[in-house]
């Protein structure tokens, strides 16, 4: 295991959370514009804690997306590591060694009563963290597929992981090579 469960964890939800953007979406649609939709989202990401189920919390978890995919975005080191801070920062981030649920131990850096889009930002810096701190920000990436912006966790062994799963990029990509290879061999 590359990382601790719960950074892993952390790490796939939150770009799952950046794929829900219009431009990433496989359904080419915001995928998060209803309270029941982020009930769902929450649900299938497990993040614990309270919850209001109004529209204000579904703008507060909309608003963190864009910051989030900067994560994936900024080349300079150093400039991540700002916006990391600065995420935990606002969020008066205070580390903590919790268990719940049927988890073991692991990191919460703020309090379950803390808004849902603070602790979702937060977690996601504090995942961000552990990958800085490895020196494995090349594993997190954006798609392969040239019709594709959708970011991606590449947990592989080899660092080999290229296509998202938001949609079926890989599938096609392999699809147009094989493609390809069939009409040069004919």
């Amino acid at each position: 295991m590359l990382f601790a469960y719960d950074v892993e964890s952390t790490l796939v939800s939150t770009a799952a959370l950046v794929n829900t953007l219009p431009e990433l979406s496989d359904s080419g649609r915001d995928e998060l514009t209803t309270p029941a939709e982020l009930d769902e989202f929450i649900r299938s990401n497990q993040y614990t804690g309270s919850r209001t189920h109004d529209e204000a919390e579904l703008a507060g978890v909309r608003a963190i997306r864009e910051p989030l995919r900067e994560l994936w975005t900024i080349a300079d080191e150093e400039k991540v590591v700002d916006l990391v801070n600065g995420m935990l920062t606002a969020a008066r981030a205070l580390p903590q060694i919790v268990r719940h649920d049927d988890l073991g131990w692991h990191l919460h850096a703020t309090s379950s009563e803390s808004p849902l889009a603070d602790r979702i930002l937060v977690e996601a810096a504090m995942g961000w963290v552990d990958v800085i701190r490895n020196g494995e920000r090349e594993r997190m990436r954006i798609c392969a597929a040239d019709d594709c912006q959708a970011v991606l966790v590449d947990f592989s062994r080899n660092r080999s992981k290229r296509y998202c799963d938001v949609g079926n990029c890989g599938n096609r990509a392999n699809v147009a090579a094989y493609r390809a290879r069939l009409s040069v061999a004919e």
